[in-house]
């Protein structure tokens, strides 16, 4: 005898259709539990998946490391250029091109000088070399000179020699004349020969 039996229609046809939920709820149910071992699927609090290791909620992109400082490139500075050397204390300095400069000054000093007196004024020579040995100059012979008249205090050189160039800065350097040797003393020994006149006592001495 059915369950049914003695029911009428509608009550038949409701209880069919409970029966129906029912079946489907346990099919349902019976699906659910086979599938629901794998807790990796399982929904989280806001209804969306999880990943392993978060605390739920959108998971964030992983942050990028930080970029490395650029490295810094040490540039060496720029060679400096050697400083001019100076000379020691007592060491003459180099002249210009052109110009009688200290070294040269120096050199030309190494000349010998020869003095002789061409007036009647007594120990002009002398007095003449004095000076001259006091500015540096070697003075190696001091005497008379009776061949001739010469007009002012001169210092004669052998041309294209040494001679003239001492000759020549002896002359400045004391405010005398500088010329070639006159045929009358052409063939004397080699150096500077200075013949003193009167004038030279009355301050034509050098600066």
């Amino acid at each position: 005898m059915s369950v049914f039996s003695g029911m009428s229609r509608p009550m038949k046809a409701a209880g069919v259709a409970l029966v129906g939920v029912a079946i489907i709820a346990a099919v349902i149910g019976g699906i659910s539990a086979l599938s629901g071992g794998d807790g990796s699927n399982e929904a989280g609090p806001s209804g969306t998946a999880t990943q392993p290791g978060t605390s739920g909620g959108t998971s964030q992109p992983p942050t990028s490391p930080s970029s490395p400082p650029p490295s810094s490139t040490s540039t060496n500075p720029s060679p400096t250029p050697p400083s001019p050397t100076t000379p020691p204390p007592g060491q003459p300095t180099s002249g210009q091109p052109g110009q009688p400069g200290g070294d040269q000054q120096a050199g030309n000093k190494w000349v010998t000088v020869r003095v002789f007196n061409n007036s009647l004024i007594k120990d002009l020579a002398e007095r003449a070399a004095a000076d001259f040995r006091g500015s540096g100059w070697t003075v190696n012979e001091v005497g008379n000179y009776s061949q001739g008249t010469i007009p002012v205090t001169t210092a004669f050189y052998r041309p294209g020699t040494d001679e003239e160039a001492a000759a020549k800065q002896l002359a400045q350097e004391f405010g005398i004349k500088a010329e070639p040797r006159f045929p009358g003393i052409a063939g004397a020994s080699p150096g500077v020969i200075i013949i003193v006149t009167k004038e030279y006592e009355s301050g034509h001495k050098g600066s």
